[in-house]
């Protein structure tokens, strides 16, 4: 049953809280500034208004797993602060006397929330921000970074035994004779160590693929979903054995989180896990969006930016002005932020020809569709091609003009070129703007800096995708109320501990 929570303190917890509370603190800001009664409303539809026992206050569990984040702690860890720091007590709105509630109960709480919800609590905390004009609406900043999953990465040989074993462990639990006899077939606890050679790794294989033809299509959906997950992974091993120069976009790499996957951090380094995708207003400093991928997903895709921007259109926050790496470049990209009234300061992804470099000379005329020469002059011609435009200029005008050599294409007698249609969005947006645009799209780093160091957002808390998506969510809603915090307080009048106790 749904508990409401208790706004009527007496006068006991009045006495303690006044002479042993800091006088100055963020947590007392946050508190004075930020209402969390939007908690109650997204989590009511999971109680009962007149059944059951009456549950801790939804808004006190909340502000528990804020506390949590905001200075890295297990549940259990916040349980027990809560208990002993009188500063932690009074922001999750606990009496003096009232029982705290348990790590189970924090546990049971985000999984009943869900991924959904906590999606939900974000972009309530996003929304207040904007109600409270503290997003500017000038530039939008969209990049991701990298979060690196809970798990151990094993060689092939031990990969496939403990994907058998932990299959066979959940057959145990429904069927322990069956289990039994698989257990003395297939499973093998002893670890390889060292570098096994080849035909070590296609005896597991084949143990693995006649493992595979004994259980499939005969146990729970639950187990029948790892049976698959084994299936997909030792298919996977088998294509590398007989084509080692062959990567896999889409490779398992753990049966424990089945959704980790490798990324890349640069052409170099790679790494196993997620990444969270943001959108974040750079004037302001708030991330106004957030997504959390698999790390072989490209967050620069045109799937991806398309539902970055529509997480922010759901949320009403239009800007004029879109900054990101040169990962994002791409016609569909641009084309649909233009879609949107917006620039794309997008830089190009790859060095360009000569041609194309004393191309940013030229400026392009959107309003009247024609290229314009450094020298003011403006094309005789133009052809509409399937792919872009071809511009022709006059002889009497490039014949005797010293920039002939570096704008032509060929023909020493006039200019000719070709602009492709994502090379005239990108003129488009080859404004004075777009310098200092992409100079401030760096100010993101230090938002993720600030997560990763402050908020251990560099690795993941928990397994499986939904779950790291509840860990972004929570991560970047208590930096953003961080920020309005100080947005709100702009003088320096509380002291942050980053030990967290005061």
């Amino acid at each position: 049953m749904l508990q409401r929570e208790n706004n009527q303190k007496d006068f006991f917890d009045d006495y303690v809280y006044k002479r042993l509370l800091p006088e100055k603190h963020i947590l007392l800001d946050i508190k004075s500034k930020i209402d969390f009664s939007f908690v109650e409303e997204v989590s009511k539809p999971l109680y009962s208004d007149n059944m059951g026992r009456p549950s801790f206050p939804p808004v006190v569990l909340f502000r528990m797993l804020f506390l949590e984040f905001f200075y890295n702690l297990s549940d259990y860890g916040i349980v027990e602060q809560v208990k002993t720091n009188i500063l932690f007590r009074y922001f999750t709105g606990l009496a003096i006397t009232e029982d705290t509630p348990d790590d189970t109960t924090l546990v049971v709480f985000r999984k009943r929330l869900g991924e959904e919800r906590f999606k939900k609590l974000f972009d309530e905390v996003v929304i207040k921000a904007k109600d409270m004009g503290i997003i500017e609406g000038k530039l939008k900043i969209l990049d991701a970074t990298h979060i690196h999953a809970d798990i151990a990465l094993r060689g092939a040989v031990n990969f496939l035994r403990d994907g058998r074993s932990k299959v066979v462990k959940k057959i145990e639990k429904a069927s322990p004779d069956k289990a039994s006899r698989l257990k003395e077939r297939y499973v093998n606890e002893n670890k390889l160590y060292g570098s096994p050679d080849e035909s070590e790794i296609k005896k597991e294989i084949d143990l693995t693929r006649e493992f595979i033809n004994q259980t499939k299509g005969r146990f729970s959906e639950d187990i029948e979903e790892l049976i698959e997950l084994l299936d997909t992974a030792s298919y996977q091993q088998q294509k590398k054995i007989y084509d080692p120069k062959h990567k896999e976009q889409d490779e398992v790499v753990s049966f424990t989180d089945k959704d980790a996957r490798y990324g890349h951090k640069s052409e170099k380094k790679r790494f196993v896990g997620y990444k969270a995708h943001v959108s974040m207003d750079e004037g302001s400093g708030i991330v106004t969006s957030a997504r959390t991928i698999t790390g072989n997903k490209n967050e620069g895709s045109n799937k991806e930016v398309k539902e970055i921007l529509r997480e922010d259109e759901s949320k009403d926050m239009p800007h004029k002005a879109v900054a990101a790496d040169s990962l994002y470049d791409s016609y569909d990209n641009r084309n649909r932020i233009h879609k949107l009234d917006m620039r794309a300061f997008i830089p190009r992804r790859t060095k360009t020809r000569k041609k194309m470099v004393q191309l940013e000379n030229f400026i392009y005329d959107d309003k009247e569709d024609t290229l314009i020469c450094p020298k003011g002059h403006s094309p005789i011609s133009k052809t509409k091609q399937e792919k872009g435009t071809l511009f022709i200029f006059s002889t009497h005008n490039c014949k005797y003009c010293r920039n002939l050599y570096n704008c032509s294409s060929g023909n020493l007698d006039r200019t000719r070129i070709f602009v492709s249609n994502d090379y005239r969005l990108y003129l488009i947006d080859n404004i004075p703007d777009k310098k200092e645009a992409i100079i401030k799209r760096k100010g993101i780093e230090r938002k993720f800096g600030e997560a990763k160091k402050w908020h251990c957002l560099d690795r993941a808390r928990y397994r499986e995708r939904w779950r790291v998506a509840i860990q972004v969510f929570m991560t970047f809603l208590v930096v953003n109320i961080k920020r309005m915090a100080k947005l709100l307080n702009p003088a320096p009048q509380y002291a942050l501990s980053r030990s967290g106790f005061g």
